[in-house]
């Protein structure tokens, strides 16, 4: 029986066209060669997450402030409703360093790290690396 398991999406959620574009290239430069899912909104994200219930190991990189439901909601949202089929870590990706998104993101169960953009390559590889080494 074969229990290995790596990750094989991940998910962007920023409304920035720009930011998303660039961390999908940090992603394929630190080898990441799956699904690389967009949302510039919060809504259309948690809509595609509590519809497919992380069907495939998955990655989410969140960021805090966006229009409509912002990152924080999200994370709370997928907290309370989601029901992981498969490994699932949640990242916040944001612009902000503030002392106070830090400690509401660790005061949200489901969010497992906090990084301060730009994702980079090395950024990306250190998060897949583990999670590919750890299931195996």
């Amino acid at each position: 029986m074969n229990t290995h398991h790596h990750v094989h999406r991940v998910v962007l959620i920023d409304d920035s066209e720009n930011d998303n574009f660039f961390h999908e290239i940090a992603l394929r430069k630190a080898g990441f060669g799956g699904e690389v899912r967009i949302f510039e909104s919060g809504e259309s994200a948690l809509d595609f997450l509590l519809q497919d219930q992380v069907s495939v190991p998955t990655i989410v990189f969140l960021d805090i402030n966006m229009p409509g439901m912002n990152g924080f909601d999200v994370a709370r949202a997928l907290g309370d409703r989601l029901q992981p089929q498969a490994e699932l870590q949640l990242c916040m990706l944001t612009s902000s360093a503030w002392s106070v998104d830090k400690a509401t993101a660790e005061s949200i169960g489901i969010i497992q790290h906090y990084l301060v953009k730009p994702l980079t390559a090395d950024m990306a590889a250190g998060l897949i690396a583990p999670l590919c080494a750890a299931s195996r």
